[in-house]
Parts: C-alpha cells; structure tokens; sequence
C-alpha cells in the first residue's frame, strides 16, 4: 500500500490512484491493482457508480472514460480473455509499430485448454504452441510470428499477402527470423500460396520472380523476353530484369529491397535512363504476380502493343 487510502477522501484516493497507475496501460487499470493500491471492492464500485470510473470488463476499469483508446483495448483484451493472453495476428503487428493498417478486430491467442471469457470485437484463437512471445506491454507474439498467423487469419489472399510484405518492409520483422519460422511451420491454411510468397518478401528468390513472369508471359502468349540484360547508363553497367528488345519495352520485377533506403531514387534513375534512350519501363513488385498476375501482365500486353506488337499468329 502506498498511503493508506482507509483515512482518505474518495477525491484524495482518485488522484492517488491516478499518480501511480493511470499512466501505466493507457488509461484502464485492472481491479486486481487497485485492491494492491489499497482499495477495497465498495470503493471502486462507488466510483463506477458515481460515472467518474467506467467499468471495461470483469477485470478492468476505465479511468479515463467509456470510450478506450486502440492501446487501451488491447491491455483491456489480453487481461479480460484469460491467463496467458496475447496480442497476435494483425493485432500484435499494430502493437509492433505497423502502420497504413486498420483492423476492428482484436486477435488474442492463449494455450489449449485455457479457460477464457469471450469479448465483443476479440477473436480468441486456442493454439498448441503460441510460439515466441514478448515480454512487452500488452504482451504479444514475436513479429515473425503474428505475421504468419495474421496471413492465416486474413480474409483473402490479397489481404495475406499485403500484410506479408507492409511486415518485412515496415521492418517489424528481420527476413531471417520469417524464414525460419517459415520453415518451422508445418500446417497453414495458406501454404501453398507462401510457399512462394515467404521467400518474395524476404528477397531471397529474385529470379524466382523473373521465371513466374517468364511462364505467365507464355500462358497469356506475349512475346519471350529476354532476362538480365546488360546496359552502360548514367550510373554505370546494370542489369535489366526482363526487356522485350524488339519492342523498346523494359519490365523491373521488384523485391522488398527496392522499396527501402535509398532503392527508390537508384530505381528512379534507372527508370529515367530507360526513358530517355526511348523504353517504356513499367514497374512490378514481385508479389504482384501473386495477387494480380492478370492485371499486371494486362499493363504489359497493353505497352507491347503500343510498341507495335500484333499477338501471335492464329
């Protein structure tokens, strides 16, 4: 006990309680603290009452208010479900510093078996293994983790793959630790589809995305181009992903690398030499072949036949 609340007047305690908690979790603090605080059951509920706290949940209380902030929801849901809980999933990401995300659902994972209680807007996910967790505040699953989960989860595969790729170029996960949680996972609703997309993001299979749009060429019977041509520009000799050479038309295939740094102005350049020796370059992250081979190779087929492409012979 800090001071002893029993001599108090309910506007002394307030702030006391206030001092020592209310800046902790974002504003809501659990009952269980305020009874370590000094407080015994008939206070806080006079409180409550009177509207100046605001009862969140079974365990939880309001000192700021009835309407919760996204942080405050968070330390609301992990202490409301159960023991053990946790951020994951797209929840913990955001937690982790994610950004250009929005999500209504709180996603919170505890162990099989676990007793929980459910919450309007939580999902509660049971897992076997909940995998690596940090000791943060409110407690969540390592990145390399919730990203995986938060594809599992996702409602289509766009959606997967665009929460894959914001993780690793956001940097809230190193590609090293994806890959080897990658591996280490043996069943996933989406497996077929990260079999690919794991290594895309991670950088690590470049002309694995210059083959997949080498065989989507094929399927849609656009010219063969031809792949890693060299070229002396303003910046030295560089290597061009795919050129249609007879048709002036030069198609980058971009990594998660491209898109951090100083990438982005060394592509400018590139593009921009491109333009001025009269190809038309056109831009496609290699996920894109995944989440919108048709569209993309649609911008392709289209600039060919600007360039003068007439289609394959009946």
């Amino acid at each position: 006990m800090v001071e002893d609340l029993r001599t108090m007047s309910p506007a002394q305690r307030r702030a006391v309680v206030q001092r020592e908690l209310g800046h902790l979790h974002e504003g809501v603090v659990r009952r269980e603290d305020l009874y370590g605080l000094g407080l015994t059951y008939d206070q806080v509920r006079a409180e409550v009452t009177a509207g100046r706290w605001h009862r969140v949940g079974r365990r939880t209380i309001s000192l700021a208010g009835p309407t919760l902030s996204q942080e405050a929801e968070w330390f609301a849901a992990v202490w409301e479900v159960g023991a053990g809980a946790v951020l994951d999933g797209v929840s913990s990401l955001l937690a982790a510093g994610l950004s250009s995300w929005e999500e209504k659902v709180i996603h919170v994972s505890v162990c099989k078996g676990t007793r929980t209680r459910t919450r309007t807007g939580v999902r509660i996910h049971h897992q076997r293994d909940r995998g690596r967790t940090l000791p943060s505040s409110p407690p969540r699953t390592a990145p390399e983790v919730a990203v995986l989960r938060a594809a599992q989860w996702a409602v289509s595969d766009r959606q997967a793959l665009t929460l894959l790729a914001m993780t690793v170029q956001q940097r809230l996960v190193l590609p090293a630790r994806l890959l080897d949680a990658w591996e280490a996972t043996e069943r996933h609703r989406r497996r077929r589809l990260l079999l690919d997309a794991v290594p895309l993001v991670c950088d690590g299979a470049q002309a694995l995305g210059e083959l997949d749009f080498a065989r989507a060429c094929r399927r849609r019977q656009l010219p063969e181009p031809s792949r890693q041509e060299v070229r002396h520009t303003s910046q030295g000799k560089v290597y061009l992903d795919v050129l249609f050479e007879d048709y002036g038309v030069h198609v980058e295939l971009n990594g998660a690398h491209h898109y951090s740094k100083l990438a982005p102005v060394d592509d400018a350049r590139r593009r921009d030499d491109r333009t001025l020796e009269k190809e038309l370059t056109l831009e496609i992250p290699v996920l894109g072949l995944l989440v919108d081979e048709e569209g993309f190779l649609a911008q392709v087929e289209r600039a060919l036949r600007q360039r003068g492409w007439r289609g394959r012979a009946a």
